[in-house]
């Protein structure tokens, strides 16, 4: 069974490469193509991918109003990845933060890309691990006036470690074999992370953890 993929970018020659590189392989299929948001939207709900791969900066509706609207709003069993050609874009916290489930850049490479849409299918996140650090300890920095949710109950050594290497963009396989433990036991932490600090994803782990400064320690 092949991962339905919607791509939405308002430049034809970006479509076109995006659509080529995930349909030549052999498990993703792009069944939309959308040149703003609005009609991303109306898309996904039409053809209710498994994963939508936006780009930021569109008319009528950008990426992150796109995104809010298909995960917040209407609540669509979906994935976002989100794909923008700065490293360091002021509208990918907004996007984070809107839901979207990872984000790359442009010029991230046929295998990163696909990695991301088959992350994100899975319910797993993918950052681009260059512009992780930076880009979410900047914008971490620049909402410390929202106060950070505080955990529900208090985090384990354990998962204060596996929260650091979220927060650098490691994958689960990366973060066991630095940590020494299995594939099975970092799922474990994870899932104990997002219920205590009530985040939907890794990427929201990874920005909780700049939020709350714990990057640095």
């Amino acid at each position: 069974m092949k991962i339905k993929v919607l791509v939405a970018d308002d430049q034809d020659l970006v479509r076109t490469g995006l659509r080529m590189i995930l349909n030549a392989q052999p498990n993703i299929e792009v069944v939309g193509e959308a040149s703003n948001g609005k009609q991303a939207v109306e898309l996904a709900q039409a053809l209710s991918p498994d994963v939508c791969l936006f780009d930021i900066r569109m008319p009528e509706m950008d990426g992150i109003e796109a995104t809010r609207t298909l995960l917040q709003e209407l609540n669509l069993p979906l994935s976002v990845v989100v794909i923008t050609t700065f490293d360091l874009d002021e509208y990918v916290y907004g996007a984070l933060k809107a839901g979207a489930k990872g984000f790359l850049l442009k010029d991230a490479g046929p295998e990163l890309l696909t990695q991301a849409i088959s992350a994100a299918y899975q319910g797993d996140a993918l950052i681009a691990p260059s512009i992780t650090a930076r880009l979410l300890e900047t914008f971490a920095n620049q909402n410390q006036a929202e106060n950070p949710i505080q955990p529900i109950e208090p985090l384990t050594d354990r998962e204060e470690q596996v929260l650091k290497t979220v927060a650098k963009g490691l994958t689960n396989a990366e973060i066991a074999e630095s940590l020494h433990i299995s594939l099975s036991t970092v799922k474990t932490h994870l899932a104990s992370l997002m219920q205590k600090i009530q985040a939907r994803n890794r990427v929201e782990i990874a920005m909780w953890a700049h939020e709350t400064n714990r990057v640095s320690k």
